[in-house]
């Protein structure tokens, strides 16, 4: 993908491909490569791509941002617009949310087009009242299955533009039908695609894994005609009204997200401890990122940025709020700007008192794969603790947990890790500064790190209250906390090394039970599946097991791991034949349900050993 073009809306994207001729389609994966690299010229909004000499593709986005029209792409070939350029360029476009279309065709003053994955304001959601899938439903969710498991036997090098085509012509089918969950999941599942295919550096396969599980157990359970409203999920389209709110700055967070928008996240907590985010999010990535740190907040008079809302607060009447906490801007809303709390008091003090595994254990729910807007809600609510830096051992940051009235030994022992490792933001460059200091102590607000073992992303830091040498000093302009996405933290903000008690030090870091367990030969095959397709997934059954994935897990106690992984491998290899001994086509069906089975049950339990690991040693 060129971050440069806009991003397209999927209909738009798959009708492209579609109107192709089979040896266009042939030349299409190779095409997109080359348009992806291809120079582009801005004039406005509108993006220009020459492709050779008598070719050029226009691109003239809608007023969300992102092309949502076939008419907004236009090539000057002669075979226009059923033209290898055009579909080429709309390959190499970022994928649009559905919410782009949305909201060029609802007109309301506090609309935002923003990027499902990511964690920034857009428009509330409606629900969808109804007892069960109906007919329309039941076909969409069958004809994206199939797409879903095509693209699973195929793995990610064979899954080109026009497997990807089949998965977003269905996902509009989807949402035409109101399925907006499997929607989103397979929205996630081709951008994930497109991330591996192009070794993109934010890409991560464990993300398309999930991606990938959250479609098919979906699907599968809305073909099956399953009740729950859970599965059809709702549509983003207005906020609903709140009345009166008094929130206050906790911190600011840095957005960059899959489809070439960027932005600044500002996260509020109120006076009941409800949390509430402002953004500030359009197309433009990193650099749109760093810009917006200081970008004007769109509530009440615009006297007030990012910067200075993360640090103070505002009294709002007339508050619009969807479901998620994402506070909107329409016309009627009022907002005041008030003094900033600091970290000590009020509902930013209660944020601190509640021990780790306590507030852990609130978010970390038994269900890996519920629904994806709860988890998106419960996402958006930080976590604070009070910790002493440990230093870093094996490349990890240690942190131990500070409790009043305990040790600092008896503490839990953590690990930090950047928010964001983009190399333009600040955090990595300030983890490494306070990695520096062992023994420094501070305040922490972060992100709990769901699929990793105790580990915590860091957002803000502060000094801890009554620690006037073993804690950070904050210039005066920053109000009591650097927010480590933006402020960089120098030798100057830190206390001298002789200043610092020794740490109890450790000689390696504490057992990682989710990739230390025998479990992750179960992983390695759900994972080898998806990278490398059907055939990868059946090496295990041809070669009889010779690695003894299956004997080593069952051994360890892990037989239902140890069953799943034999009959995923068995399936993936699984050929018939027809009377005549040919070999027939195999069973996209049975090995996708095969392929699920096994990460629904991977999935669920390597988040209970993610949980086990918040726990104090004298409590597990």
């Amino acid at each position: 993908m060129n971050p440069q073009l806009p991003p397209v809306a999927p209909e738009v994207a798959a009708a492209a491909v579609e109107a192709l001729t089979s040896r266009l389609r042939k030349k299409l994966d190779a095409a997109i490569e080359t348009y992806a690299a291809a120079p582009v010229t801005v004039e406005g909004a509108v993006r220009r791509v020459r492709c050779g000499e008598d070719a050029e593709v226009v691109l003239a986005p809608g007023p969300s941002g992102a092309v949502t029209d076939a008419e907004q792409a236009v090539c000057s070939c002669l075979l226009a617009p059923r033209c290898l350029h055009r579909a080429a360029v709309l390959g190499a476009c970022p994928v649009a949310d559905a919410e782009a279309a949305v909201a060029e065709e609802v007109e309301s003053p506090e609309r935002n087009t923003v990027d499902a994955d990511v964690d920034v304001p857009g428009v509330d959601t409606v629900a969808a009242p109804q007892a069960g899938p109906t007919d329309a439903q039941l076909a969409a969710a069958r004809s994206l299955w199939a797409a879903g498991a095509a693209v699973l036997a195929a793995g990610v090098p064979a899954a080109g533009a026009v497997a990807q085509a089949e998965v977003l012509r269905a996902s509009h089918t989807a949402r035409l039908a109101g399925l907006h969950r499997a929607e989103a999941a397979a929205l996630r599942v081709v951008r994930g695609v497109r991330g591996a295919r192009s070794r993109h550096d934010g890409h991560r396969l464990a993300d398309l894994v999930a991606a990938l599980r959250e479609l098919l157990l979906t699907t599968s359970l809305l073909a099956a005609a399953d009740p729950a409203p859970a599965l059809v999920g709702t549509a983003r389209r207005a906020y609903r009204p709140e009345g009166s709110l008094r929130v206050h700055g906790v911190c600011r967070e840095p957005v960059i997200s899959a489809t070439g928008y960027g932005g600044v996240v500002t996260h509020l907590i109120a006076d009941d401890g409800r949390w509430f985010t402002v953004a500030d999010v359009k197309p433009g990535g990193v650099a749109r990122a760093r810009g917006a740190a200081t970008a004007t907040v769109a509530l009440g008079s615009g006297s007030l940025d990012h910067a200075g809302l993360s640090r103070g607060g505002l009294l709002i009447s007339g508050a619009t709020l969807s479901s998620d906490g994402r506070l909107g801007a329409g016309k009627g809303v009022r907002a005041t700007p008030l003094s900033g709390l600091s970290w000590t008091s009020g509902p930013l003090a209660a944020l601190f008192a509640r021990p780790l595994a306590e507030a852990v254990a609130a978010r970390l729910g038994n269900v890996p794969v519920s629904d994806p807007e709860e988890a998106e809600r419960t996402d958006g609510e930080l976590i604070g603790c009070d910790l002493v830096i440990v230093g870093v051992v094996d490349h990890q940051l240690l942190a131990q947990e500070l409790t009043p009235g305990r040790p600092e030994t008896d503490g839990l022992l953590i690990r930090l890790l950047p928010s964001n490792g983009h190399p333009d933001l600040a955090h990595t460059a300030n983890l490494r500064r306070l990695a520096a200091r062992p023994g420094l102590r501070l305040r922490v607000v972060g992100r709990l790190d769901p699929d990793r073992a105790a580990t915590l992303r860091p957002l803000a830091v502060g000094p801890v209250p009554d620690e006037s040498t073993a804690t950070l000093r904050l210039p005066t302009e920053w109000l009591g906390h650097a927010d480590l996405g933006y402020d960089r933290i120098e030798g100057i903000h830190l206390p001298p090394a002789d200043a610092l008690s020794e740490t109890p030090g450790f000689l390696s870091v504490p057992p990682d039970p989710v990739a230390e367990a025998p479990l992750w030969r179960l992983r390695r095959l759900v994972e080898v599946a998806v990278s490398g397709g059907r055939r990868a997934a059946a090496e295990p059954a041809r070669d009889g097991d010779r690695a003894g994935a299956v004997v080593t897990l069952r051994r360890a106690g892990f037989r239902t791991a140890a069953d799943l992984s034999h009959a995923l491998a068995s399936e993936a290899d699984r050929r018939g034949r027809d009377v005549f001994g040919r070999t027939e086509e195999a069973d996209p069906d049975g090995y996708a349900r095969a392929w699920l089975a096994a990460a629904v049950y991977l999935a669920g339990t390597e988040r209970a050993l993610v949980r086990a690991t918040w726990q104090p040693s004298d409590t597990i």
